[in-house]
């Protein structure tokens, strides 16, 4: 009992101190509790030497002249240094000659014997229905009256995904193989995939110029990244004890990648072209900017104009080439280890050579009635009552609507009542107190090193002298994704309780997710006109299935042991949602809020061509005038601004970056 009696107050503690020990046991108190002591000390010193609420013009790095000097000398030597004759030069060449070869075989093909490839390769792959729906997604492209713009595009397509590959299949096989090359290439991937599409175009556009070459080497670096992802992640996961095995049978290094390592790693290579492709035709639509040609071109151009018929007639095609590639090589995933079904006669390399047969078929009798191009006289024109429509809606949706006002009174509000508040919120805060919420968001849910990267991300957005173009694009992402969250949990909360409702959204949010970013930029400029208000929209929109899926599956895959102690204790159906369901799902949430910030900085950017502004605006700025300096340092800025908000919303721990 004595000795029960002695241990209780070295256990307990003075009665005084209890309340400051039981904060400080919790992490996340005792992290801001540290970070308010160094807050107490650097603020005053940061304050007198610093002062103001922009970031001091004494700490930033005027780029513009060097930058400036790279540029003339890009431009001065283009046409005669051997760097662009002999290297440049010949790599422009063969994409050039690349593009053009696919172009014209699937002409010579004809648009029966193009329609028949993906109707065939469809079925050998999913079954009869995606083979229909690949031959119905080809004819209402050309009866769209786009089947040569269409062309264009998929020929662009062909070659940037199989240089995407072979690139990400390289650096995957290098990643996978060696830990030291996977740390090296990890930050590397990390910028390539958190940087916007748009800022590769400058720097590639300044090499190449404006042209083919220049966006298909854009899509190239865009989309190679997830191929090599997803390529070190199947041979790093490789089953070790299949790969011991191999081992003890004396297989050598080379022997083991080919018969153990890349078999086994069939489905992740599968999904790493899936999102290549997806991320292609999303830059080969961007890319039209500098000079891509194909569908993206009619759409930029009908967007300039605001010929939302237009746009429209060539953004179906887009989305109905996304669906099919999508599918395509999704079931292409699935069937990998599943037993063959159908007929023998189907199976196999039989199947494949009377695929092959009939689609020669086609193409033949197709040349023979004067098949190449789609008949002029078999197009439908949408594009007139696409306007007429749109001119309906801006007469009574856009500001006829009674009571609660139109589409231009709601985008009015946001943009005064949200948009503008944040904005000047943020560009007014001391520019000291922005990094301190930074350090703050960061440590709480992470480590030190996660607070420190954050910081200093948002740091070298002031030194390179961007401070107040950052902030308004980084209200207009906060603006959005608040939007974003709020109906994505309240849409993924109906479908986790429903699942003739979730069945009922899954394909609508099928749609949504394989569209190209260019394309969502079409129905807000129709029903907000141009401003920040349509490109927040559009990122909404563009950002929400992503976040409703997240949230879904984690809601889903709650332990249904601990739903059914609740409901066993009498709880209500509200109450299990907030003191159970949210709770455990809380790492899909989490998921769910950074990729809903990472999508929404994306379209963000875009939106400059919708009349966003912030550092959208800039690269669109440097990319209009070939102002390198304007477009590299926005871009760079973009990249830090996407990095700290990922580390941010990223839950980051010693012991799971240990296991990783």
């Amino acid at each position: 009992m004595a000795t029960a009696q002695a241990a209780t107050p070295t256990v307990a503690g003075p009665p005084g101190r209890r309340p400051l020990l039981a904060l400080l046991r919790r992490p996340a108190l005792a992290k801001l509790l540290a970070l308010a002591l160094i807050a107490a000390v650097a603020v005053p010193v940061v304050q007198a030497r610093w002062g103001g609420a922009a970031w001091p013009g004494s700490l930033t790095v005027d780029l513009t002249a060097p930058l400036g000097e790279v540029n003339d000398w890009i431009i001065a030597n283009r046409d005669s240094h051997p760097l662009f004759l002999y290297f440049f030069g010949h790599i422009s060449n063969a994409v050039v000659l690349s593009v053009r070869g696919v172009y014209l075989l699937l002409l010579a093909l004809g648009w029966a014997g193009v329609t028949a490839v993906a109707a065939v390769v469809a079925w050998r792959v999913a079954g009869p229905r995606l083979a229909l729906t690949a031959a119905v997604s080809f004819v209402v492209c050309g009866l769209l009256g786009m089947w040569v713009q269409t062309m264009q595009t998929l020929a662009l397509m062909v070659v940037a995904v199989l240089a995407s590959v072979v690139l990400g299949v390289l650096l995957g096989l290098a990643a996978g193989l060696s830990d030291r090359t996977y740390r090296a290439l990890r930050p590397v991937l990390d910028t390539m995939q958190v940087l916007p599409a748009f800022a590769y175009l400058l720097p590639v556009a300044l090499v190449f110029g404006i042209g083919v070459p220049g966006a298909v080497l854009a899509t190239v670096v865009y989309a190679a990244p997830p191929m090599a992802r997803l390529t070190a992640l199947g041979l790093r996961g490789a089953d070790p004890g299949v790969m011991e095995a191999v081992s003890s049978l004396g297989a050598t290094g080379r022997q083991r990648l080919l018969t153990a390592r890349l078999p086994l790693a069939r489905k992740e290579l599968l999904l790493g072209l899936n999102q290549t492709i997806m991320m292609a035709l999303s830059m080969a639509v961007i890319a039209s900017v500098i000079g891509a040609g194909g569908l993206g071109d009619r759409v930029y151009q009908a967007l300039s104009s605001v010929d939302v018929g237009a746009a429209l007639a060539a953004g179906i095609p887009i989305v109905l080439l996304a669906v099919v590639l999508d599918r395509t090589t999704e079931a292409a995933g699935h069937r990998i280890g599943a037993e063959p079904t159908g007929p023998a006669v189907l199976r196999g390399a039989r199947g494949w050579g009377l695929a092959a047969v009939i689609v020669a078929a086609v193409a033949v009798v197709g040349r023979f009635t004067g098949g190449r191009i789609w008949p002029e006289g078999a197009v439908v024109a949408i594009a007139g009552p696409v306007n007429t429509a749109k001119e309906w809606m801006v007469d009574h949706l856009y500001t006829g609507v009674p009571v609660v006002g139109g589409t231009a009174d709601w985008a009015a509000h946001f943009t005064n009542w949200i948009l503008n508040p944040l904005r000047s919120g943020l560009q007014g805060l001391p520019w000291w107190s922005v990094l301190l919420i930074v350090a703050a968001l960061a440590w709480t849910i992470g480590t030190w090193r996660t607070a420190l990267t954050a910081v200093l991300a948002m740091a070298a957005i002031g030194v390179l002298g961007v401070w107040d173009p950052s902030m308004d694009t980084l209200s207009q992402v906060v603006a959005a994704v608040a939007v974003t969250l709020v109906l994505g949990f309240g849409i993924a909360i109906g479908a986790a309780r429903s699942e003739r409702f979730e069945r009922l959204l899954r394909p609508v949010l099928d749609v949504f997710q394989t569209m190209p970013q260019f394309v969502y930029l079409i129905p807000v400029v129709a029903l907000f006109g141009v401003g920040r208000a349509p490109a927040a929209a559009a990122a909404v929109v563009y950002a929400l299935p992503a976040v409703i899926r997240i949230t879904t599956q984690g809601l889903r895959g709650v332990d249904p042991a601990a739903m059914e102690c609740a409901r066993s204790l009498g709880a209500t159906r509200g109450q299990q949602l907030r003191q159970v369901q949210l709770p455990l799902a809380r790492p899909a949430l989490l998921l769910a809020v950074n990729q809903g910030v990472v999508l929404v900085l994306a379209v963000v950017i875009i939106g400059a061509l919708v009349g966003s502004g912030g550092l959208g605006y800039l690269v669109v700025l440097g990319l209009a005038q070939g102002q390198l300096a304007t477009g590299l340092v926005a871009g760079a800025a973009i990249v830090c601004l996407g990095l700290m908000l990922d580390r941010v919303t990223q839950p980051t721990t010693r012991t799971a970056r240990k296991e990783s």
